[in-house]
Formats: structure tokens, sequence, C-alpha cells
């Protein structure tokens, strides 16, 4: 069956599709006007500190995305987005706008996001079947990744000729119309999720430190902890690098290079996103080592090539592995947790493997203005490499089989027990 026939689904599609728009767009935009207004990747890095501190506490909205009506905060978050980021212009036309309003905005939109992205995860498995999810996956990746592949590009071509400050403006725009999409979804309410609501936000906040150490717990007593090893000295190496890239790309040539360094990372996860049902055929555990390995070694001879435009190329290969495993470990997760404890769970995993970026952002734009840039970007390089490292080390990750055929006793879940320590 082809998925995009499914209305909801459809729905959803299209709406990512414009939501990552308004991101890409928004992301160039802010990271260009904090550079140029700040004048050093000191700034940069503080920007993207600031703007990942929010990602790293995204365990906080687990509980409430497993609570909260899916289609209304998808709506809800666009809106918001939408508003705050209409300031940034308003404020330049008033002649007030400040290097420290676009800080502040940044980690507000940054923050209302982490209720947005795992709302969209959670609707899928409510809208497919289970053997339609790898696929459903695969097609948000590629609404991610190639949105960032064309709007990376294009937005940062269009700084140069109209302006970060317009490009907020339209950016406004899209969230508006994301909103407006998102209010035709039908998704059904659970009965478990029609009690809640029935109870009330009393109930809701009275299970809520529950709710969030259960999600620790699964975690934590699982292989999933065992994943965050490398994926914490990744993501500090990813932060590092997303902090100097606009003064790497400024030395390499401006804004374009910048666009085209943001559409390489964009195009190689996008790649690795198409070929994940490929991937998937292979032991993850040994893809995993090998692939790793040889994105570090890409990623680090793309920064001491002279030239530009093959360098940039290298550097999109080093992001394919990233992708495709990005799409295997999420359709893997949505299929062996029950969806009532997806939210929690996944923003638990996702808060766990990024806490390190804001401050490997920091630390990235500070290195870079004692070094330089070029330097820092090469040892981000490096972050990959200690993925394939952990992964190689440790016995069950290295023999972690085919993604078809995990199930929670792979990753040690019990979910029976789980769920009779929920009703205690």
């Amino acid at each position: 069956m082809n998925i995009l026939k499914n209305k909801n689904f459809l729905i959803l599609f299209i709406g990512r599709i414009i939501t990552n728009i308004g991101d890409s767009i928004y992301y160039v935009a802010a990271m260009w006007l904090v550079y140029n207004l700040g004048g050093n990747a000191f700034y940069s890095g503080l920007a993207g500190f600031l703007t990942l501190i929010p990602s790293a506490l995204q365990f906080i909205t687990g509980p409430f995305v497993d609570r909260w009506p899916i289609k209304r905060t998808l709506m809800i978050t666009q809106i918001l987005q939408a508003i705050l980021i209409l300031t940034i212009p308003v404020a330049y036309y008033l002649n007030v706008l400040t290097i420290q309003l676009v800080l502040i905005v940044m980690p507000i939109v940054s923050f209302i996001e982490q209720f947005a992205y795992p709302s969209q995860s959670k609707a899928l498995p409510l809208i497919l079947s289970k053997k339609e999810l790898v696929k459903g996956n695969s097609f948000f990746s590629f609404a991610y990744q190639g949105i960032d592949l064309v709007f990376n590009a294009i937005s940062g071509i269009l700084v140069a000729f109209l302006g970060a400050v317009t490009l907020y403006l339209m950016d406004s725009v899209t969230f508006a119309v994301a909103a407006i999409l998102f209010a035709t979804l039908k998704i059904s309410t659970s009965t478990e999720e029609k009690v809640t609501h029935k109870k009330g936000i009393k109930y809701a906040i009275g299970t809520y430190l529950s709710e969030l150490k259960e999600g620790f717990s699964i975690v934590f007593s699982s292989l999933m902890a065992t994943f965050l090893i490398g994926s914490i000295v990744a993501n500090a190496a990813i932060g590092g690098m997303l902090a100097i890239l606009p003064a790497f790309a400024d030395n390499r040539g401006g804004s374009e290079i910048y666009g085209l360094y943001l559409a390489s990372i964009s195009t190689g996860a996008l790649v690795g996103a198409l070929f994940a049902s490929r991937m998937g055929k292979f032991r993850v555990g040994l893809f995993t080592i090998f692939a790793f390995l040889i994105g570090s070694l890409c990623w680090v001879l793309s920064t001491v090539l002279p030239w530009t435009y093959f360098a940039i190329i290298l550097y999109g290969i080093a992001w394919i592995p990233v992708g495709g495993t990005n799409v295997i470990f999420a359709a893997t997760i949505q299929t062996v947790v029950p969806n009532r404890l997806l939210g929690r769970i996944n923003s638990v995993s996702a808060s766990m493997s990024t806490i390190a970026m804001p401050i490997g952002s920091l630390a990235g734009g500070y290195f870079a203005t004692i070094t330089n840039s070029t330097f820092v970007f090469a040892l981000t390089g490096l972050g990959l490499a200690f993925v394939s490292i952990v992964w190689f080390l440790h016995p069950r990750l290295r023999s972690l089989p085919k993604a078809d055929e995990m199930s929670p006793e792979t990753f040690g879940l019990d979910f029976a027990e789980v769920h009779a320590k929920g009703q205690e």
C-alpha cells in the first residue's frame, strides 16, 4: 500500500515539510545574524549553546507529549513559533533589534520545538501499521533532510541577497501555514488518553513526576543507555562544529558556502535515510562500527582539502551513516516500545544523547577564538570515530542483529513489568 494515500499521513507529511522549511530558513538566518551582530565565532557558539540547551531538556516534555492531544500540540507549537520569530523583523523595522533579543528568542523557539517533533513521531504509530513504520520514518527523514538540503543552500544565498531579517519574516509565514494544515488532522484519541483528559490537569500534574521517573528507568535499565555513551561524545563534537561553521565557511567564501555546508549535511543524511531499508538488512552492530569510522575519515579529510566544493561533497558523505542509523533506530524503538510510553522514552533518549551538544557548542566557539575555526572543525570530525570505538568495544552493541530481528528482549526491556509498576 502507498502510505501517501493515507490522508492523515499525507497531512502530517506535508505539515512536516512546511515546518522543516521554516526551521531551515530560521536556523541559517539566526546563526548568520548572530555571527554578524557579534562579529566572531564566540557569539555563534553562545547562540548554539542557548539553542541546544532545550534539546538536552527534552525529557521534561515527554510526559506532556504522552498526555496532550497530538493535534492540539502541533497547532499550538506552530502558532507560538510564528509569533516569536515575527518579533525579530518587527524589532528591526522599529530600529530596536539587538543581539540580546535574538539570543533570547532562539532558545524559546527551540524549546517549543521539543514538543512538536516528539508529537509528530508519536502520531506515526497511530496512523500507520507496524510494517509501514520504517517507510513512514524514511518519508519523515526525507522531509527533514530533503528540505534542509534545498533550503539550507537557498537560505545561504538568500541571506546574501535579502538579508537575515527578511528570512525571519518568511519563516513566520511558514509556521502559520503549518498550523492551519495540522488543524485538518484527524487522529483517534485512545481510551487511555480520554480517561486522562477527563481527570484534568490536576491528575496530569500529579502523575508527571512518576511518568518522568518511569521514562528514565526504562532507558537506563536497558541497552538504550549504552547507545548514549557514543552519542554524547559525537553530539558534543557536532555541537562544536555547528557553532564554528559560520566562521569556518566565512573563511572559505561567505554565507553562500555556509549554506552549502549545511546543505551537504542534509544531503548526506538524506541519502542515508533513503537507503535506510537496505542498511537495515545488515547487522546493525557491525554496520554502525564500519560506517561511522568511514564517516569520521571523510569529515577530517574534508577539512584539510584545499578544493572547497570537493571538500563539501566529501563532508556530506560523512553524514550518510548518521541519516541511515537515525531512521533504523527510530523505527525500531517505535516497534518495540508501546505507544503509551513512546513520548517519554523518545524524549529521555533525545535529551541524554544531545545533552553534550550545547556544551560542545560553547566550547567550539571559545576554542575557535584562541586557535582557529579550521583546526576545531577537523577535531570535531573525530566524534563519529568515537561511536565506532564504543560499539566495537561493547559486545552487546557489536553483536546487534538486523533491524527487523530486534525485539524488546534485544534491549533488555520487559514492558509487562513496567505496566504493572505503573498501575501500582
